[in-house]
């Protein structure tokens, strides 16, 4: 009795496992925005970023540990609300990362109040660095807290392949490697991609890239919306 429960346990922890980290590598809005963000603002801002994600699921691990995730999910006032609210942010990011070429199309530049900007970063340089790198992982945060998707993968990870005979103690477990595999894998990506070697490979990208991703976020959002 006690081997098969053993073995049993083994079967879980394993599919926990797997199951999680192909959840963590698919591509998704979690991917675009790191993306865009360690090419924008640098390795260090990516990692923020990384942090925030992985910190981001713990809200869903939360009040699913406390029973509560199942009855979300089946409230669909719950998951309209996750999913315009996950939709506009997206689409906020998306355009955000695509503002500059917004603005340079419909709003005449004023060079006088952009090099006043440039001026006031100069003199302040620690200062902005700070309020950039407590941005990305915030955005990091929020983008994991308010995706729908994420809280019906918790959901469903919790209530079809974790046995509701497991300890506590254990589920809490489990919450911190999806945590820990989220913030491992995207601080990973935000590592790669401010390589010296791949920056000198995507110099003459970089731009079209984080358009791409800004493109990524803000179709992502647009799909959200309407599904």
């Amino acid at each position: 009795m006690f081997e098969g429960t053993s073995d049993v346990l083994s079967i879980e922890i394993i599919a926990v496992g797997i199951i999680t980290i192909l959840a963590v590598i698919s591509p998704g809005p979690d991917f675009a925005m790191v993306t865009r963000i360690a090419l924008a603002r640098g390795r260090h801002a990516g990692v923020l970023c990384a942090l925030g994600i992985g910190s981001g699921v713990s809200v869903h691990l939360a009040y699913t540990l406390f029973g509560m995730g199942v009855l979300f999910a089946n409230n669909v006032w719950v998951l309209s609300t996750l999913r315009y609210l996950g939709a506009a942010y997206l689409i906020w990011l998306g355009i955000s990362a695509l503002w500059p070429d917004i603005r340079a199309v419909f709003i005449a530049p004023k060079p006088w109040k952009n090099q006043d900007v440039r001026d006031n970063r100069a003199t302040q340089p620690d200062q902005f660095q700070e309020q950039r790198d407590g941005s990305a992982f915030w955005i990091g945060f929020a983008c994991n807290a308010l995706n729908p998707k994420t809280m019906l993968f918790i959901v469903s990870l919790f209530s079809q392949v974790i046995s509701p005979d497991t300890e506590l103690v254990l589920e809490i477990g489990y919450g911190f490697y999806i945590a820990a595999c989220h913030m491992g894998w995207f601080a990973l990506v935000a590592i790669a991609l401010t390589l010296p070697s791949v920056q000198a490979r995507i110099a003459t990208l970089k731009i079209w890239i984080e358009r791409g991703a800004g493109l990524c976020l803000a179709g992502l959002g647009v799909k959200l919306l309407s599904s």
